[in-house]
């Protein structure tokens, strides 16, 4: 059984995840077997939101090259999560901003 800490791994923290904090949509890294409800479910009982949808993208691995060795990026799972506009919102991004 998988717990609610284990399926969020971290938030993601760019610009165009920043520019959307505007509308309740905040972006996070997640278990690449992770599922839609199970990241909402996740994201409301860790931060006591309340989750309206989600989109998740699976980011494949990318060809990397440092002098003469190749090697590639690790393959991960991305979740933009949409809050309700009701909900209040995530602290952890307040202070960012």
């Amino acid at each position: 059984m998988k717990m609610v800490q284990d399926i969020i791994i971290k938030p993601i923290i760019t610009e165009a995840s920043m520019d959307a904090i505007g509308d309740k949509r905040y972006t996070f890294k997640v278990r690449s077997d992770a599922t839609k409800p199970e990241i909402a479910k996740a994201v409301e009982v860790m931060f006591g939101v309340k989750v309206e949808k989600v989109n998740t993208i699976n980011m494949k691995k990318k060809p990397k090259r440092l002098g003469v060795h190749f090697g590639y990026t690790s393959e991960w799972k991305k979740a933009i999560v949409t809050l309700t506009a009701d909900s209040k919102t995530i602290e952890f991004f307040d202070g960012l901003n």
